[in-house]
Parts: C-alpha cells; structure tokens; sequence
C-alpha cells in the first residue's frame, strides 16, 4: 500500500522594491547626528518595521541625498504600514519625529513634503 503525502501549497506573495529619496538638512552637525543614529536604530523601530510587514529596509548616501530602498509584498499599503510601524511603541513615533528633523524634501516637493517615491524609467535585465 502506498502512501500519499498531502501536498500543501506554500503562496510565496511577491516582493517589490520601492524606492525613495530625502535630503538631510544643511548642517554638518545634524547629518553626523543622523548618521549616529542610523548605526543603532531603537530596537522598537525595527519591531515596528518587522510587525508592520517591511521585508528589508535599506538607506544609501551621498552627501545630502539619503535614498532608501524597500521590499514589500506587491499590493502592500505603505500608508498603513506606516501607521501599524508607528503603533507598535511610542519609540516608533518619537523616533519619526526626530528623523523629521534630520530631513528635508528634494528639489520639487511642496512645502513639509520630506520622502518622496523615485519612479523606475530604465532597467537592464540579463535574466
């Protein structure tokens, strides 16, 4: 007599890459705060990202353009996201307040306007 296995399907969601693009404010003092605080970020902060369901999180630098990379499910809803990250603890909160300090938009954006989405307009791809 054979035995079957039960076959489970596992649905991977799909992941998408988002990008987006702030400048930091015109002080040396303040990026060199910033820049600290990005080398331990709160433990709250992280959890908050991990509940809120942010796969990687990653920022990149030159001079005063900070450019942060994210993974998310497809149909992920960044707003709620955002606002499920910042219910996780009070740190999370006090922790983008401080950051918004840190920021200011690019070239283009309205005024208190800091992150903004960069769109794709090229990819090579050798696959």
């Amino acid at each position: 007599m054979m035995c079957k296995q039960a076959h489970t399907e596992h649905k991977k969601t799909e992941l998408v890459e988002k990008v987006f693009v702030v400048n930091t404010v015109d002080s040396t003092k303040k990026l060199g705060e910033y820049l600290t605080y990005h080398k331990q970020v709160w433990p709250e902060v992280e959890a908050g990202f991990k509940k809120a369901g942010y796969k990687s999180i990653t920022l990149y630098r030159f001079k005063d353009l900070i450019v942060m990379t994210i993974q998310v499910a497809k149909d992920a809803d960044l707003n709620a996201m955002g606002k499920l990250a910042e219910s996780y603890s009070p740190r999370c909160a006090e922790w983008n307040k401080l950051m918004n300090t840190y920021q200011k938009g690019v070239n283009g954006t309205s005024a208190g306007q800091t992150w903004v989405e960069a769109a794709p307009f090229y990819k090579f791809n050798n696959q």
